[in-house]
């Protein structure tokens, strides 16, 4: 196949022999026709020589107002600023003015492009000196006839210098310019350099300029990637590129221009012409208008980032690099389940939006946004007043739009309180509870189901989501203190505290959908906050990074808690009473914490979860706040959240299974499940905090009485008894040291939350014995003045007594206020006898194994209710035989 080739510059002496043989010729006295010929040819060489004169004044005269060549190619050259996915393979969109353009090198710009854009524009550019002096004259020629023409004769090296410098205007002046800038920049610059600066230069349509920005709006693809249909058919475009637009009504115009250039091409031998015949059957599909701007609610975020940064002037013509943080096989996903939900939500729920972000816990990268069902869609209703009434608003990116979370913030409560010292097992009670707090009014929440529980821990209420005992969470966790950490974590909407009550924790409060699943994933990243990014690197036009994704945790809270808090919000047994079992929330095989939430007269539905290693919040309902179908947000966001996140796992499962290798910047997730870490047990010092919500109140009762022992009391006359206490929280500790031995029954809110509880208490009915009041009153009949009177009449003490004495005879006397019941013997504390009545007197016989020596007497009496007195002497044992 022919090559384009470089013009070599021939030289002929033929001419200048032949004029010397004439000139100097012998001259003949007959030849007088001669000598006329030298004057008529002395005349035309002084004619030339003026003309050549005139010429050089005029250039010269043109040509110092003129730019140098190196300016005019030196130039900034306007290139639009491209935004990518994560990988760079995928363009999502390109920012421009109005001159969309990137500059690629000439080596990659196809053979076909060049050579098509050659034979239609300017067949012998390799052959001349960027002037074509037969079209100059005939458009000469042309306009003397006053003929309206278009043919000029501009070379493609005039071309590039007319859509560059110069203006469009057809008149002389302008046509000497072009032609001296011509030949300058074929002097400084070779053939191909200067068909590379046209085919960087020249307008395509479209806003296209530039073969790449044509081969991207028209085909969605590199000009390196260009077929031989292709590359005709963009050079058939630049000779009118409004009439022939492909996006416009002339196609069938469009694809007879092609045909011309294939055939021209063929005429050339450029192409075969087996070539020609297929890439006229070429079957061409042009990229339609939107297309060329994926991703659009993220791209719009990026382009609004980038403009408040650097200008919106400087990215449009900067030609900037934008690789962002977006993975383009997850965004399918999100915009295809999304909007396969939403068809559904609208049909059955009233709710005609969604929105849905997800973002990589580990760094902080936003992989996913869709701002709505369809940011090409049309408003619904029709005619509806944007802002204001409109159900659906597609171009509205509502996960940066502040709405409300309804109990999606609840997590954030539970993890302050958490942190103070209380437990996941801690006690609290979900009971109709009036919450006055000074300054605000009385507060009075329900529950989603309008029933009440009783005495719930703080795990059963997190993962069952009920409302009372989370409004007591917050309350106990503290109001400022749960704002500061979720600012930590990153929600950063919530500013003006003066705003904000208890209700805060039920979704009083608006956030961005974007933030709180940013503050999500803390938890999934065991407490260690990354800042959300939506930007890996930004290139400018040399390929210098100007901007650059770093890394930058930090630790917002202990891993202890978030790992609790994970443990709670993936509890399945736990959420399944409100949720029922395996619902949208349950994941085969996947491990997933998630959190629902549904705002009053349900205007609003979100649901937020995460893996280990991806976070994703989904919201949906209608932009205007219109009330949905009476459903939460497990029916109308969770399904949303449930396939994305399923689909996510399964593809890119499959996808890294076929890769040999991963590109740069690809996000990956791991083949097998991804377990949460286990928090430590939590052991507290006191029953409220460690499930118990009856606390055992020990006493020790005399069983005669029926009254609190004494030490007076006889041992086995006392029995320990449990009174069970059920109280609210407050009576047992301090909310700002929940371990500590302080309690709570002087707080604001103390009585408040008691009544209910001892309400509840009281209509558990018979049987129940809660709250039952210990006896007040100490034993009576144990005491001084009933203990029995005893003495030992006979032996005395310290008397000295035989051992061989047969019987040692043992007296005593006692009585008693109440009456004495028995009376007891005791040797050396061994029990010798026990009198019932009167005398109270035995006779002992010393045992043979008894020692000499000092040995005891005891004698005990006992009265009729347990009181008893004992009198012990001393005697000594000796033996003396008679």
């Amino acid at each position: 196949m022919p090559q384009i080739t470089s013009y070599h510059k021939g030289q002929s002496n033929n001419f200048w022999n032949k004029l010397k043989l004439f000139w100097f010729r012998k001259k003949d006295k007959t030849s007088r026709g001669r000598k006329i010929l030298k004057k008529i040819l002395v005349f035309f060489i002084w004619i030339l020589a003026l003309s050549i004169m005139g010429i050089l004044i005029v250039f010269a005269y043109f040509a110092k107002d003129l730019p140098n060549p190196e300016e005019l190619t030196g130039r900034q050259v306007i290139e639009s600023t491209k935004i990518y996915d994560r990988t760079g393979k995928t363009l999502l969109y390109d920012v421009h003015g109005e001159e969309k353009r990137t500059v690629v090198s000439f080596e990659e710009i196809p053979r076909n492009v060049k050579n098509a854009t050659i034979v239609v524009e300017d067949a012998n550019f390799y052959h001349h000196f960027g002037i074509d002096f037969k079209g100059i004259l005939r458009a000469f020629i042309y306009n003397l006839q006053g003929k309206k023409t278009t043919q000029g004769g501009s070379t493609i090296t005039q071309q590039f210098i007319k859509s560059t410098i110069l203006t469009p205007e057809k008149t002389y002046a302008r046509k000497i310019k072009e032609a001296i800038l011509a030949i300058e920049l074929e002097i400084k610059y070779s053939k191909d350099e200067i068909l590379n600066f046209y085919l960087n230069q020249i307008p395509y349509g479209s806003n296209a300029y530039g073969i790449e920005a044509a081969a991207q709006t028209f085909f969605n693809k590199k000009a390196m990637d260009l077929s031989l249909a292709e590359s005709s058919l963009l050079a058939a475009l630049t000779q009118a590129p409004s009439y022939y637009s492909p996006h416009g009504s002339h196609l069938n115009e469009l694809k007879a221009r092609q045909e011309y250039v294939l055939e021209r091409m063929y005429k050339f031998g450029y192409i075969t012409e087996q070539e020609l015949k297929i890439a006229k059957q070429e079957e061409l599909g042009f990229t339609q208008t939107k297309e060329g701007f994926e991703a659009p609610h993220f791209v719009m975020y990026i382009k609004e980032y980038l403009e408040e940064k650097y200008g919106k002037e400087y990215i449009e013509k900067a030609g900037l690099k934008v690789y962002t943080t977006l993975d383009w096989d997850l965004q399918q996903i999100a915009e295809k389940v999304l909007a396969d939900q939403v068809k559904k939500n609208a049909k059955n729920y009233n709710a005609n939006n969604a929105a849905l972000a997800a973002i990589d816990p580990k760094t902080g990268q936003i992989l996913a946004m869709v701002g709505s069902r369809d940011y090409f869609g049309e408003v619904y209703p029709k005619n509806c007043k944007q802002g204001k009434s409109c159900l659906f608003e597609p171009n509205v990116n509502v996960t940066i739009r502040p709405r409300q979370p309804g109990s999606s913030f609840k997590p954030f409560a539970y993890a302050r309180a958490l942190q103070k010292g209380f437990t996941p097992d801690t006690v609290v009670f979900d009971l109709e509870t009036e919450f006055a707090v000074e300054g605000a009014e009385s507060y009075k929440p329900n529950n989603y189901d309008s029933k009440f529980r009783g005495p719930v821990t703080f795990r059963q209420a997190l993962a069952q989501s009920l409302n009372v005992p989370s409004v007591q969470v917050l309350y106990l966790a503290g109001l400022n203190e749960t704002l500061n950490l979720a600012q930590d974590m990153g929600i950063e909407t919530l500013k003006d505290r003066s705003r904000y009550g208890l209700s805060l924790v039920l979704g009083g409060g608006e956030v961005k959908l974007l933030e709180e699943t940013a503050a999500f994933g803390v938890f999934a990243n065991e407490g260690i906050r990354n800042p959300t990014v939506p930007i890996i690197k930004i290139e400018d036009s040399k390929g210098n990074i100007i901007e650059e994704y770093t890394k930058k945790p930090k630790k917002v809270m202990e891993s202890q808690i978030a790992r609790l808090i994970s443990d709670i919000l993936s509890d399945e047994e736990m959420r399944a009473p409100i949720f029922g079992s395996r619902s949208n929330l349950y994941i085969e095989g996947l491990p997933v914490a998630a959190k629902t939430g549904t705002t009053q007269e349900y205007r609003d539905g979100w649901t937020i979860g995460y893996t280990p290693s991806l976070v994703v919040g989904v919201w949906a309902g209608n932009n205007d706040n219109t009330p949905m179908n009476k459903e939460p947000g497990l029916v109308i966001a969770a399904p949303i959240w449930n396939q994305f996140l399923k689909q996510a796992y399964e593809f890119k499962a499959q996808s890294s299974k076929l890769k040999a290798q991963n590109p740069e910047n690809e996000f990956t997730l791991s083949e097998e499940p991804e377990n949460f870490t286990e928090p430590e047990l939590v052991v507290a010092n006191k029953d409220i905090l460690n499930g118990k919500f009856a606390t055992e109140y020990k006493v020790e009762i005399d069983r005669i009485s029926g009254k609190l022992a004494t030490n007076l009391t006889p041992p086995d006359l006392i029995e320990e008894k449990i009174y069970p206490q059920v109280h609210c929280i407050l009576y047992y500790l301090n909310k700002d040291n929940p371990q500590g031995e302080e309690n709570g029954r002087e707080d604001s809110q103390f009585n408040n939350w008691e009544r209910p509880v001892l309400e509840w208490v009281n209509s558990l009915g018979a049987g129940v014995f809660y709250n039952q009041q210990p006896p007040q009153e100490y034993d009576n009949i144990h005491t001084p003045e009933n203990q029995p009177y005893v003495s030992i009449l006979s032996p005395i003490n310290f008397q000295d007594i035989n051992v061989n004495e047969a019987n040692i005879k043992i007296e005593a006397e006692a009585n008693a206020r109440l009456g004495i019941e028995k009376v007891e013997f005791l040797f050396d504390d061994e029990l010798m006898s026990i009198k019932y009545s009167r005398p109270y007197s035995i006779y002992y016989q010393i045992p043979q194994i008894i020692t000499e020596g000092v040995h005891f007497i005891e004698v005990k009496a006992f009265d009729i209710v347990g009181n008893y007195s004992s009198k012990k002497i001393e005697i000594n044992l000796f033996n003396f035989n008679y």
